[in-house]
């Protein structure tokens, strides 16, 4: 089966450390760009009448399996301290037998350019230039089931760190940026099984290289430095 790219994601995810573990948790903008062939207006025509999108797209990295002779039926989320297995399909860890993710976002809008129609959103758990293969309108009345049971993750639903970026390191930040790192710490980018407050941490985001240390559940951020 041939899968076509029809566009690629911009955001400020420049490596997969610091990536929310789930779409839909943060508020972090984000940019669908469409490829040259699927430029075409009258492909979204209608979009922005609903709030929110499903992405089908493609681990660009991160990937183990494909497929291939070494492939695990079992994996160790996270969540679980990355010592507890579960299987594959019991989970949504990226180490699966076809490289392909499905993600929920929020459309925030369209902005017309030079590259198209691009689409405004928020909310992806992708990095920056993540193919994407199709775009369909998430449908409350259908995508929704608020009785679902969610297994070992409805344990870590509610799961978030306190946040604390120091004035002096803050001042010099811009709000949006401020609060996309918000959003980024309090979901805990870190693997479960490390839980050293001694140990400092480091993602990029938008230019941006945070550093953090973790303890008693509040993350605190030590420098901020663009790159």
């Amino acid at each position: 089966m041939e899968l076509k790219v029809i566009a690629r994601i911009e955001n400020g995810f420049s490596q997969k450390f610091g990536i929310p573990r789930q779409s839909g948790l943060s508020s972090i903008p984000g940019k669908i760009v469409f490829e040259p062939a699927f430029r075409s207006h009258e492909a979204i025509r209608g979009i922005t009448g609903f709030s929110h999108l499903w992405l089908i797209w493609g681990f660009s990295e991160g990937f183990a399996s494909g497929g291939k002779p070494d492939f695990s039926p079992t994996v160790r989320p996270p969540r679980l301290g990355g010592n507890m297995r579960v299987g594959v399909f019991a989970s949504r860890s990226p180490n699966r037998p076809n490289p392909i993710g499905l993600s929920a976002v929020k459309l925030v809008g369209v902005e017309k350019t030079d590259r198209g129609d691009v689409l405004l959103i928020e909310g992806a758990d992708l990095m920056n230039g993540t193919p994407i293969y199709d775009i369909k309108p998430y449908l409350s009345f259908a995508d929704a089931l608020p009785n679902a049971v969610c297994g070992f993750a409805d344990d870590y639903s509610d799961y978030r760190l306190g946040v604390d970026i120091p004035e002096n390191i803050a001042q010099n930040i811009q709000k949006n940026d401020l609060a996309a790192l918000r959003d980024i710490l309090k979901n805990d980018p870190r693997p479960s099984y490390q839980n050293d407050p001694e140990r400092e941490y480091f993602f990029d985001y938008g230019g941006l290289c945070v550093g953090f240390r973790v303890e008693n559940g509040v993350a605190k951020v030590t420098s901020i430095e663009r790159k």
